[in-house]
C-alpha cells in the first residue's frame, strides 16, 4: 500500500513562497472551502485573528498527481544548509542528449529565477548536469 505525504517547509512568509513555489512547480494554491470565495472570508467566518491569517499556506498538483507542498510560518530564520531538498527534473532522462537536457535545465533556471529563486552554481559530470538554486528564503534546491 503507497502511503500519501506532503513535504513541508517551515518559513518565514508562508504565502511569498507558496507562490514561488506554485509557479516553480506548475502547482496552485488551492480554492478555499465550498461557500467561501477567498481564504480569508473562510479565516474570518472561523473567527481566526488576522494576525494569524499569513501563518501557512499550500500548494497542490491541479492534475492530483503530486504530493501536497505546505508552508508554515516559524519564527527562526533559516541558519544551515537544507538536510532535504527538492530536486526539479526537467530534463528528460539519460535517454535525452547531454547538451539538450543543459539546455532544458539552463531555460527552466533562467525561468525561475525571474520568480525570485537565486543561481548558487551549476555542476556537471561526464554524463550529468544540474544547477543549485535557493527560493526566496535560502532554501536550496536543484534542477536537473
Amino acid at each position: 500500500m503507497a502511503i500519501g505525504f506532503q513535504v513541508t517547509f517551515d518559513c518565514s512568509n508562508p504565502d511569498k513562497l507558496a507562490h514561488f513555489w506554485a509557479d516553480a512547480l506548475h502547482y496552485k494554491i488551492p480554492n478555499p472551502p465550498s461557500g467561501f470565495n477567498t481564504w480569508n472570508e473562510f479565516l474570518k467566518a472561523r473567527n481566526i485573528p488576522e494576525s494569524e491569517w499569513d501563518s501557512k499556506s499550500a500548494i497542490e498538483d491541479p492534475e492530483g498527481k503530486g504530493s501536497r507542498i505546505f508552508f508554515q510560518k516559524v519564527p527562526e530564520p533559516k541558519i544551515v544548509k537544507n538536510r532535504v531538498h527538492l530536486d526539479l527534473n526537467v530534463s528528460g532522462g539519460f535517454s535525452t542528449p547531454l547538451q539538450d537536457r543543459i539546455d532544458r535545465v539552463k531555460a527552466e533556471t533562467a525561468r525561475l529565477i525571474t520568480h525570485g529563486a537565486k543561481l548558487q552554481r551549476e555542476m556537471q559530470t561526464q554524463d550529468e548536469y544540474w544547477i543549485v538554486l535557493t527560493d526566496p528564503e535560502g532554501n536550496e534546491f536543484c534542477v536537473h
